[in-house]
């Protein structure tokens, strides 16, 4: 088994993770919407963060 936590992943592993599109990851990363961070003037995601901030996007989105 892989420990994943400390995992960091580019704008196109990201894209592929979310099954989203490049552009899509860069603007909400550029907004300060996703959990992001510049490294060298390219985008950079810890997976802890990106699968903490998924859990809490939908339980905001939960019916009460």
């Amino acid at each position: 088994m892989t420990d994943t936590t400390g995992e960091i992943l580019t704008l196109e592993e990201v894209a592929a993770y979310l099954r989203a599109g490049k552009r899509t990851v860069y603007r909400l990363a550029q907004k300060g919407e996703i959990p992001a961070f510049k490294l060298g003037g390219t985008w950079r995601f810890h997976r802890f963060a990106l699968d903490s901030w998924i859990a809490e996007s939908i339980s905001k989105k939960k019916p009460e």
